[in-house]
Parts: structure tokens; sequence; C-alpha cells
């Protein structure tokens, strides 16, 4: 059995990013990497636009326990590079252990639109304890994506990431992400991996569906923490635009 620590910080490293990164790059085909994904891609939502992302994830360790993520972005027109929200996080755990609830900022600046040919952003997010007040987790990372045609892409992610329950708070967070439309333009397979350095390292994949383009988004996801913790978690997630 896992220690509630190790479960913990497990729970930790998959909120921190994926509550964060909240792109959508502009164009005609709808890319949208992050929200319930854990690596981003380096754009921001659409000028004059605001989205509101919510998932829930299982982790398949004894006992049970999972995590639920809202997190409301928008970007103003008059600021069009810039996108800022406010992120609720709600963890619950195995046994008598309880839940926690953190709340705390999602911004990201797109530095180079990724219409150029690279992509490059710079984003935080930080997470303060409801009950306590106390600052729990903190990140600053820089996304880049490489579309490589209208279809595939790649996003990798790097930065720091700061947790105060882990043993070594500062550490480097690393990801690299492919995406690709499948079938239909609407709907994209995704393969990640990603990291906390020295800690944790995880894989993940799934499927993200966009009916016609609309307002609303689905995701569908499974993955691992390798390394110590091997713990396996599913992903359920819905995003609206407006």
């Amino acid at each position: 059995m896992k220690s509630p620590s190790v479960v913990f910080l497990a729970f930790l490293l998959l909120s921190l990013f994926p509550s964060l990164f909240l792109g959508l790059a502009p164009g005609p085909a709808a890319w949208a990497a992050g929200g319930a994904q854990i690596v981003d891609d380096s754009e921001v939502v659409d000028p004059g636009t605001c989205q509101l992302e919510t998932w829930v994830t299982g982790f398949d360790t004894v006992g049970g326990g999972g995590y639920a993520n809202a997190t409301n972005t928008c970007t103003l027109s008059s600021l069009p590079r810039l996108e800022f929200g406010l992120q609720f996080q709600h963890y619950w755990y195995a046994g008598i252990l309880g839940s926690d609830q953190l709340l705390g900022p999602a911004l990201k600046v797109n530095l180079i639109p990724e219409a150029t040919g690279v992509g490059l952003g710079l984003a935080f997010s930080g997470g303060v304890n409801m009950a306590t007040g106390e600052f729990e987790l903190g990140q600053l990372i820089m996304p880049v994506s490489i579309p490589l045609n209208d279809k595939t892409r790649i996003n990798l992610n790097a930065g720091w990431s700061y947790f105060r329950f882990a043993e070594i708070q500062n550490a480097l967070f690393y990801g690299a992400q492919i995406e690709s439309k499948i079938g239909w333009e609407e709907v994209s397979l995704m393969l990640e991996v990603f990291g906390r350095q020295p800690g944790f390292t995880g894989v993940q994949m799934g499927l993200r569906w966009r009916p016609n383009d609309g307002p609303l988004e689905f995701d569908l996801l499974a993955g691992s923490f390798l390394d110590t913790v091997n713990a396996k978690f599913f992903t359920v997630g819905i995003t609206f635009r407006y």
C-alpha cells in the first residue's frame, strides 16, 4: 500500500500541470492541448472569449481516491496574448484521510504565435489551501508548440515546480506530447510523457472530441505514474467555450 504522502503528491503532480494549461490554438483547425491533458501548448484562448474546463480523475490505488478540477479563463480582445483565470481543485483520499480544496490563479502569455512556425509561451499557476491558507503548489513553465502539418503537432514543456509536501519542494518539470487529428477533424489522439525530477515520471494517452468544432469538448484519458509510484489514473473531462 502506498503511503498517503506519496498518493497526495501524485495527485498534486497530476493536477498542477493540467490546471494551468488552457491553450486553444487559433485558425480553422481547432487544436486544444492542456486542460485534462498534462502537457500544454503555447497558445491562449481566442481573444474575446472564455472557457470553463472541468474534469475528474480517479486513481487506481489501494482504497481509491481522486481529484476534480474546475478552471475558468478568458482572453480579452484588448490583450489578445494574455490568458488569465481562476482554478479550483478538490482532492479526496482513501480511508479517513479526508479531502483538500485549493484555489489559485492560472495565467499564460503567448510570446510567439504558433502560426509563425514555432509557438512559444510562458505560464504560471498556483494553489492555496482554502482551509489553512498555506501555499501548496506553484509552477512557472515555458510551453513550445511545433506544428508538423495540418493534422499533427508536438508540444514541449519545461520549467519550475513547487510542492510544499514534497521531500524536494523545488524541482524541474518537463513534458512532451504529440497530438494528431484522426478520422474526422473534430477528433484528436494524444500521447504524452511528463515528469518532475527528481521524483516522478508518468505517461498518458487519450482522445479529445469537439463535435462540429463547437463550444463543447470531451476528453477520455488513461495514464500511469512510473518509477516508485506506479499508480494508474483515468480522466473524463468537459470543456465549454463561451
